[in-house]
């Protein structure tokens, strides 16, 4: 039992995956596809589902400050329900307000140049909401 992050955008997928206890987050991958391509994105998804046998999965959702539902954030709700429809696997939305911000940071603190933080910023950004999950997950186990 796994779990996987995943911070979706335009053209790009990242994944982030448990440790074997589910307490901590780690890069594993930033998935690219063409513009709005999520067939593709949800293919290759698959496979790292069926090769670590995954679990359950954390889905950023992007909602403006104001806590309403933009265009980012009916993606990601399109993208879950393309996942649930194709995989038998629970999908748990993350509020993911700011995590792109928090990824850039912790990037530039660990002195990447942008052409590398551009790479992988997605994927730290997944870690970040799958932390997210297992903090929550944690405190209702309690």
């Amino acid at each position: 039992m796994r779990f996987l992050g995943l911070d979706l955008g335009t053209k790009t997928l990242g994944v982030s995956i448990s440790d074997k206890t589910n307490n901590f987050a780690s890069f594993l991958k930033v998935i690219r596809f063409d513009f709005e391509d999520y067939e593709k994105a949800l293919e290759e998804l698959k496979q790292i589902i069926k090769e670590y046998k995954i679990t359950n999965l954390a889905l950023g959702l992007p909602k403006n400050m104001d806590n309403s539902c933009g265009f980012a954030a009916q993606r990601s709700l399109k993208f879950k329900e393309m996942i649930e429809k194709n995989i038998d696997i629970e999908v748990t939305l993350i509020d993911e307000r700011l995590t792109t911000t928090q990824a850039e940071n912790i990037l530039i603190g660990m002195d990447k140049k942008r052409k590398q933080r551009k790479q992988i910023i997605d994927g730290v950004a997944a870690c970040l909401i799958l932390e997210t999950y297992i903090r929550k997950r944690n405190i209702n186990n309690e």
